[in-house]
C-alpha cells in the first residue's frame, strides 16, 4: 500500500495522525512539505484528490495569507495555488495521500477512510 503524509513535525495533528497511520500498520511515505514543497502540478493534484477548493486548504492564520491579501475573494484558484507553493506554510495539514485518493487529518481519524 503506498501512502504518502504531507507531514510538519511540530503540528500535533500531523504528529497524531502519522501515529494513527502506524498503529494500523501503514508506514507512510513522509513527505516534509515546508522543506520539500509540491510543485504547482502536484498541488493541483492534491486539491483534486482531497475533493475540495484551494480556498479550503488554506491556512487563514497565517501571516503569508495576511501579507498576500488572500481573503480577496476575486482571487482566483490559481493564484491561491501558486500562493501555497511559494508559501507551503499556507497549506493545511496533514494530507494522506493513497493512490486517487486524499484525506486531511483533521481530526486524524478522517484519514482511515482511504486506507
Amino acid at each position: 500500500m503506498d501512502v504518502t503524509i504531507y507531514h510538519n513535525p511540530r503540528c500535533s495533528k500531523s504528529r497524531q495522525t502519522l501515529q494513527l497511520l502506524q498503529e494500523q500498520g501503514v508506514e507512510p511515505t513522509i513527505r516534509l512539505y515546508l522543506e520539500n514543497s509540491p510543485s504547482l502540478k502536484e498541488l493541483k493534484e492534491v486539491i483534486n484528490k482531497l475533493g475540495i477548493t484551494p480556498r479550503e486548504l488554506l491556512r487563514k492564520g497565517e501571516d503569508a495569507y495576511k501579507e498576500n491579501q488572500l481573503s480577496n475573494k476575486d482571487l482566483s484558484d490559481d493564484v491561491l495555488i501558486k500562493a501555497m507553493v511559494e508559501f507551503p506554510k499556507l497549506i493545511e495539514r496533514p494530507i494522506v495521500i493513497k493512490g486517487d485518493q486524499a484525506k486531511l487529518g483533521r481530526p486524524p481519524e478522517q484519514v482511515l477512510e482511504i486506507l
